[in-house]
């Protein structure tokens, strides 16, 4: 068969210098990646991961030239697995695509099958990268709080007008929960409370509280997305028996913290990796997405973007500029 071509964004080094550098550019379906299902892309996403990706110090980009772009929706083109056929939809998140393998920021994508999962019903594939890993990370989030028995008072949502929190406040408000959401930047308020957020926090709030181990019990779970000092501060205002699911790193890797919440109070850290979820899990999570995040509010969460967009964005998502859900139609 013969070779096509098509568009994707190539991060590409120069050996010299060491220096990278990241363009639209014309490649052949030739060049994908080993795979046994080739997938014609629609939309995907900008996520913080993107962002090491594409800027110039090239993150964690194992090999170049590379098509970041760490989640994806389209079309099966071609199968070689049994369980997808050609016109079948498909999303993908996780298993390190975008950083070691090739992703979603080209026309075209070639995977792995175990790595696919049918759009469920009731998303289309803009929805579906609307949501994105983010998205899909926060859902794995509310259903750990929910397999711990989550209780009926207030859920504080940490980096509240990021992709994760965003998706967080929208499932947790729409399930009936009280949602508070914390956020550094004082403008983001009111798209927070569209979200269903009843309450609005203030960064500074939880982080300039006293360093005591424990605080006044206040909330009944978190989903946190921040990490780092903010997660040591959260974790002695929990009520007893509460838990924290713990999805990001944008505030560091380290946790300044003691073990009295978890001692004398209960506390559950649960720590969710979107990367290498099974199959079931990754199945039922993107279920629980069709039918329990208001459509409504997912569209008031799009930042619409095209491939040349990228490079712009990859530097703005890592300097906690952007809010919502950056949905990238690869074919604008």
């Amino acid at each position: 068969m013969e070779s096509e071509m098509f568009n994707a964004l190539v991060v590409e080094k120069d050996e010299e210098s060491g220096k990278t550098s990241a363009a639209v550019k014309g490649i052949s379906d030739a060049d994908l990646p080993e795979g046994n299902v080739t997938v014609a892309v629609e939309y995907s996403t900008v996520n913080y991961k993107d962002g090491l990706c594409i800027g110039p110090g090239g993150g964690l980009v194992r090999s170049y030239p590379h098509v970041p772009g760490i989640d994806f929706a389209g079309t099966v083109e071609a199968s070689e697995d049994d369980r997808y056929k050609s016109g079948d939809k498909v999303v993908l998140t996780g298993w390190r695509v975008g950083e070691v393998h090739w992703g979603g920021h080209g026309q075209k994508a070639r995977v792995n099958a175990d790595w696919l999962v049918p759009l469920p019903n009731g998303l289309d594939t803009r929805q579906a990268m609307a949501v994105g890993t983010a998205g899909f990370t926060a859902m794995l989030a509310v259903m750990a709080l929910e397999d711990h028995g989550i209780k009926d008072g207030p859920v504080l949502v940490t980096g509240a007008a990021g992709g994760v929190g965003s998706v967080a406040t929208a499932i947790l408000a729409n399930l009936g929960h009280e949602v508070a959401g914390v956020t550094g930047r004082p403008e983001t308020a009111d798209y927070l409370k569209s979200l269903g957020a009843t309450q609005i926090v203030a960064r500074e709030e939880i982080n300039e509280t006293t360093k005591r181990p424990l605080e006044a019990e206040t909330w009944d779970g978190c989903v946190d997305a921040v990490g780092g000092e903010m997660l040591a501060r959260v974790l002695g205002q929990m009520k007893y028996g509460a838990s924290v699911a713990a999805v990001g790193l944008a505030g560091g890797a380290g946790l300044p913290a003691t073990v009295i919440p978890f001692l004398l109070r209960g506390v559950n850290l649960l720590g969710i990796d979107s990367v290498m979820q099974p199959y079931e899990n990754r199945l039922r999570a993107w279920e629980r997405i069709a039918k329990d995040l208001p459509m409504d509010k997912l569209e008031a969460m799009i930042q619409p973007a095209t491939l040349g967009d990228l490079p712009k964005l990859g530097a703005d998502i890592l300097k906690g500029q952007v809010k919502g859900r950056v949905v990238v139609d690869v074919n604008a």
